[in-house]
């Protein structure tokens, strides 16, 4: 295999590892504002993506790749809403431990990473077609 082609292989991977990131940070926007369904119920939970690396044993190249996705473990938020069905007894409810300003942060480094995959995967294959318009 050329160099070209495994800088391809390695970016989309990048490129997939990314995607997948975005995927569970806008599901984790969406649900930013969802509450307890009853008094002693949770309500959504804050996603996380950890990535790992893998040996592509065909090209002989570590890849990235999204290893797990994980809840995150950090108390969820309260407000004092008494009339609310899943309040407790003493008024508040339980609230979503998503933090949208950290989403945003965490959403413009994926695009970026993103991107930055993108324009290499690109690079790449526009110097493989060169190389292969000189070869004709």
């Amino acid at each position: 295999m050329t160099d070209l082609t495994k800088s391809m292989s390695i970016s989309a991977a990048g490129m997939k590892a990314q995607g997948t990131r975005l995927r569970i940070i806008s599901e984790n926007i969406a649900n930013a504002g969802s509450t307890a369904l009853t008094p002693d119920g949770d309500p959504y939970r804050r996603k996380l993506v950890s990535f790992g690396v893998t040996l592509d044993r065909e090209l002989g190249v570590p890849k990235v790749e999204v290893a797990k996705i994980s809840r995150d473990q950090s108390d969820f938020n309260e407000m004092y809403q008494p009339g609310h069905p899943a309040a407790n007894e003493t008024g508040y409810v339980r609230t979503s431990n998503v933090n949208t300003l950290v989403e945003m942060a965490d959403m413009r480094e994926a695009e970026r990473s993103y991107q930055a995959n993108l324009r290499t995967l690109q690079a790449a294959r526009t110097m493989l077609q060169r190389t292969i318009d000189l070869l004709r």
